[in-house]
């Protein structure tokens, strides 16, 4: 019997390829297929990469498939698969339910950061005599690069790098807090600045830090973690009078912020830290400055505002420095100092300038969305915040060789980063004052989250920093817009006593 012939191969083109294929018909069947490994994935998450996809995108697909929401995951599993599941079904959500699941997202990350604060209750005993003021001062921050990649919970993922230095403006650190006692036993809190005063006779009303439009958020919240609130403290009290009376005396807390909310310095941040460490001289509570750099990041996870290490660590810590952690809870980050002759010396100091713009926008907004896309592990924030850690690396070795002109292209790269992070981060107004100067920089950004606030430029050289200085003069914004003189704090936060 005899074999048959083979048939002959055909070969035939892509074009011919795309002619012949049914295309609606694999396009569909793609998407079948899709639709169900999406949902094989979310089923079993605990085998599967499904809480390590872009959670954005994968949300897409749901909604547009009109994919039922997957079963709800284990109380007990991973941290960061229950605040990305959360926050993806926030995404597929609409009205109250996705608001609901969005809180729940931060809930949960407020909890895993301040759970640590728990498990070491204070008890504040005052080491003061009745006529002594404590009193502590900060400078506030400038970052140079890296910046967002300190915010929870990228950085509980990947760790953070961030390069900032500590100045302080017209010669005096601008952020003070005071604290005495008095004979009632009451808590009373002064603002300076925004001439508000109030006076706190319960452990509910000092609870109430995460009040909206509070003008006195901070120390509240800083009173409760130094132990002067059941949660928070080694013993137990009927009431906050009675605490007060056995601690010997009533608290006056007075703020003195001597610059602009809203300016981008982190000082916010630095104004809790500056708090803390006051606190913690007067009341015996032995925290040294990286303990009080991770208690402000509890502290702004009670107020619900969220927020990264950088800022209370740059104004805590003088110098230009490095600072660096590892992934985890622990967000303790180590500090590489660098030389400071790049911002200090004659032939440079003059080219660093600070303009305050007059125009301000508050972080709050700006930092949500940005850390809830970090939750949603999107791709291009994902990528992007990598590539800032890589940047601040660059800038580090950049400030030890003491190029002056690559550390002014480094801090314009920066800012370019900050845009592709948050649009609103450049605003007409902004963009109209940067180009008028553009010429005469070899960098500018606007500090923190960006939009408002100060503006910091590194001039070419003294007389481009003179031509700038006349042409934003010149051309004022606003009445209160100006120059504000700098120098680098070399001491960082300090404490004192009367």
């Amino acid at each position: 019997m005899s074999r048959g012939r083979k048939k002959a191969r055909e070969y035939i083109s892509a074009e011919q390829i795309s002619v012949r294929a049914n295309l609606k018909r694999l396009f569909a069947q793609r998407k079948s297929f899709r639709e169900l490994n999406w949902q094989t994935l979310a089923a079993n998450y605990e085998h599967s990469v499904f809480y390590q996809l872009d959670l954005a995108d994968a949300a897409r697909a749901f909604r547009e498939s009109n994919l039922p929401m997957p079963v709800p995951i284990s109380v007990d599993a991973p941290l960061m698969n229950r605040i990305g599941d959360a926050m993806f079904r926030s995404e597929i959500s609409s009205g109250k339910e996705a608001q609901k699941y969005e809180s729940r997202a931060f809930e949960l990350l407020a909890d895993a950061l301040t759970s640590a604060t728990l498990t070491t209750p204070q008890f504040p005993v005052k080491a003061v005599y009745d006529d002594q003021i404590v009193w502590g001062r900060s400078p506030v921050r400038i970052d140079l690069a890296g910046g967002w990649t300190d915010t929870p919970p990228h950085c509980l993922i990947e760790g953070g790098n961030v390069i900032n230095m500590a100045i302080e403006l017209n010669g005096q650190p601008p952020i003070q807090t005071y604290i005495k006692t008095s004979e009632a036993p009451v808590i009373t809190l002064r603002s300076i600045d925004l001439g508000a005063i109030e006076t706190v006779r319960t452990y509910t009303e000092l609870s109430q830090f995460n009040k909206v439009g509070s003008p006195f958020s901070i120390p509240k919240a800083a009173l409760a973690l130094a132990g002067f609130m059941p949660y928070y403290c080694a013993e137990d009290f009927g009431s906050l009078k009675q605490q007060l009376e056995h601690f010997g005396g009533g608290i006056e807390i007075t703020l003195l912020s001597a610059i602009p909310a809203g300016s981008g310095l982190g000082t916010s941040s630095i104004l809790a830290a500056t708090v803390l460490s006051a606190l913690s001289d007067f009341c015996k509570l032995g925290w040294d400055k990286n303990e009080i750099g991770r208690r402000t990041l509890m502290l702004e996870q009670l107020l619900t505002t969220g927020g990264g290490w950088q800022d209370q660590f740059g104004g805590l810590f003088g110098g230009v420095k490095l600072l660096q952690t590892q992934p985890g809870l622990n967000q303790s980050p180590s500090t590489r100092w660098m030389p400071a002759n790049l911002f200090t010396h004659p032939d440079y100091k003059p080219c660093h300038l600070l303009y305050y713009t007059g125009i301000t926008r508050t972080a709050k907004t700006i930092l949500s969305e940005i850390v809830r896309r970090m939750f949603l592990n999107e791709h291009d924030e994902l990528e992007l915040l990598r590539e800032m850690k890589i940047h601040a690396l660059n800038m580090y070795d950049t400030i030890l060789r003491g190029n002056f002109i690559s550390l002014g292209q480094l801090v314009r790269r920066t800012w370019q980063q900050n845009q592709k992070l948050d649009s609103g981060t450049n605003p007409p107004e902004v963009s109209f004052l940067t180009q008028l100067v553009d010429d005469l920089c070899l960098g500018y950004k606007l500090p923190g989250a960006g939009g408002g606030g100060y503006l910091y430029m590194i001039a070419k050289d003294p007389d481009a920093a003179l031509r700038i200085r006349k042409t934003l003069t010149a051309e004022s914004p606003n009445p209160n817009s100006r120059f504000v003189e700098m120098s680098l704090s070399e001491s960082g936060t300090t404490v004192s006593r009367s």
